[in-house]
């Protein structure tokens, strides 16, 4: 600020956008910055491929990792996305190595793709694996908490973090899933 530095209570609160409507395209993943949880917008655009051979950009993700997702997408779940251009953005200038993205990466792609917008209080901590599961990942307690403590209502995570999970103390949904198909039924 003008008068100097302010301590930054909340992290996440940061790394989120404050937008008025829903747009497509975005979706918030609960990813852990060593010890601690923070939310963080996974930013997707899918269009057609303008020059023939389609683009993969991503900015604070692997591209070989949304290659792979776009593969799964693809094989397993029926999405022509090998004709499309597919950029991806981590925003806030984060770089993110965090595999429990996953399924907020490909819940922005699917969300550009189809070209309907996620609800801004939902969220996802999953990684996808190689034939479409949903795989679990560590700290999933830890994860609900950050994102119940922001106001988020609902959150997809892994069947296998739900099993092990006591999700009747807390306000939000806790949605499990076992499959990229079941995310799409879900969501749109």
């Amino acid at each position: 600020k003008n008068s100097g530095l302010r301590e930054v209570a909340n992290p996440s609160e940061i790394l989120l956008s404050h937008r008025d409507e829903n747009l497509s395209g975005i979706a918030i993943a609960a990813t852990m910055e060593g010890l601690r949880p923070i939310l963080i917008e996974t930013q997707a655009l899918v269009s057609t491929a303008a020059y023939g051979t389609p683009q993969r950009t991503t900015t604070g993700f692997d591209t070989r990792r949304l290659n792979m997702l776009l593969a799964v997408l693809e094989k397993r779940n029926g999405f022509r996305l090998g004709i499309k251009d597919v950029f991806l953005n981590i925003a806030g200038g984060l770089t993110v190595n965090d595999p429990a993205i996953d399924m907020a990466v490909v819940a922005s792609v699917l969300s550009s793709n189809e070209d309907i917008a996620i609800d801004k209080f939902t969220c996802f901590a999953a990684e996808v694996g190689l034939s479409g599961e949903i795989r679990s990942v560590n700290r999933i307690e830890q994860r609900i908490k950050e994102a119940d403590k922001l106001g988020f209502q609902r959150m997809f995570i892994s069947k296998y973090n739900y099993q092990s999970l006591n999700s009747g103390s807390y306000k939000m949904e806790i949605i499990p899933l076992s499959t990229i198909s079941q995310l799409y039924g879900k969501l749109f």
